[in-house]
């Protein structure tokens, strides 16, 4: 336990060092793709949660995104600004005097709302498993999606809001992605992620061992919502506008495949896969400009590297099928590989 202790503490100032560091050894662009990568982390470790940890096959993160990232823009526009582009269909007179101008309570509040829909959304989507869990999740992404089209009084429809105040930035972003990573870790270490792991593996022997299981999948349905949306809000707010169109069901896919790759229950794996997916689309961006190879001209190819990306994804899962990391985390990895090395001396 001390040596899990210290090891969490090493990675809390290594990741606090680099954020610190990295805006004088990034370009503008190199730091906009690193918030990326940060706001997904925190998307990326949160499903995890759900649908690695506990085991619940589920595809809902589009719609607690959208839900936080809808309750944040809301919250921190001004009445001015909402009346500026509510007005073609006009604005309900809650949601226009809805704002704080504290980024904080805008997160707070985006987090909360996501994570009382959640437990809403549990006592139906928990009814059932597998395959129909997966469909029921799916359809309430899908509707979320659609109320934002369909209430333009409350979400300006499909011309969505744009001048959101653009507080994010890596500090505040960097540092909620290190806080949810060790938040995450310690519930899967707790003896609540132990009953996660237990549904996980077999929902009926750990009912039969008194773990309520509903109450469980609950948790970690509530936990996941409540970070989805704070990085709803975190995305907003670094792009300065939102859009139904922002969260379809693309998003959930991407995110699948960053877990996936990752490693399904590991939540370092999550943030690998992260860092990989989010980060490889951008550095491999220079396939789809001219280059020169070994003296030939090759003309741009726009796409090219989404097929070479695509490729590369392709022959990591042919061999490390159950993900870079599988169900382990860098720690067990850590001190296993010490606990070799110490028993051949």
């Amino acid at each position: 336990m001390k040596q899990n202790t210290l090891l969490h503490l090493l990675f809390l100032f290594m990741s606090l060092g680099f954020l610190f560091i990295c805006p004088y050894i990034f370009s503008d662009y190199g730091m906009s793709i690193i918030n990326q990568i940060a706001i997904f982390i925190i998307f990326a470790a949160s499903y995890n949660l759900i649908n690695g940890v506990t085991g619940q096959f589920s595809l809902e993160p589009n719609g607690f995104i959208a839900v936080g990232a809808y309750i944040a823009a809301l919250i921190l526009l001004s009445t001015e600004a909402k009346n500026e582009q509510f007005y073609y269909v006009g604005i309900n007179p809650f949601i226009l005097n809805l704002h704080s101008s504290s980024f904080i309570v805008a997160l707070l509040a985006a987090g909360i709302g996501a994570c009382f829909l959640s437990l809403v959304l549990s006592f139906a989507v928990f009814r059932v498993r597998g395959d129909y869990l997966a469909i029921v999740t799916l359809g309430f992404g899908i509707i979320i999606k659609l109320l934002a089209l369909s209430f333009p009084t409350f979400t300006n429809g499909s011309r969505g809001l744009v001048d959101i105040p653009q507080f994010s930035n890596i500090y505040y972003i960097g540092c909620l992605a290190i806080i949810s990573v060790i938040v995450i870790l310690n519930i899967v270490s707790s003896k609540f992620g132990r009953a996660m792991k237990a549904v996980r593996d077999d929902e009926d022997v750990a009912s039969a061992m008194g773990i309520n299981t509903f109450w469980i999948k609950t948790l970690a349905f509530g936990t996941s919502a409540f970070l989805e949306g704070i990085g709803g809000g975190l995305l907003v707010c670094l792009l300065g506008t939102v859009s139904p169109e922002q969260f379809g069901f693309e998003l959930t896919f991407l995110l699948l495949i960053i877990i996936v790759l990752g490693g399904l229950g590991s939540t370092t794996g999550a943030v690998l896969g992260a860092v990989l997916i989010i980060g490889g689309k951008e550095w491999l961006r220079f396939l789809d400009e001219n280059m020169n190879i070994f003296g030939y001209q090759i003309q741009a190819m726009p796409g090219f590297r989404m097929l070479i990306f695509s490729l590369i994804l392709i022959l990591v899962m042919l061999f490390a099928r159950k993900g870079i990391m599988k169900d382990k985390e860098l720690i067990d990895i850590f001190l296993s590989l010490k606990k070799h090395f110490k028993g051949k001396e």
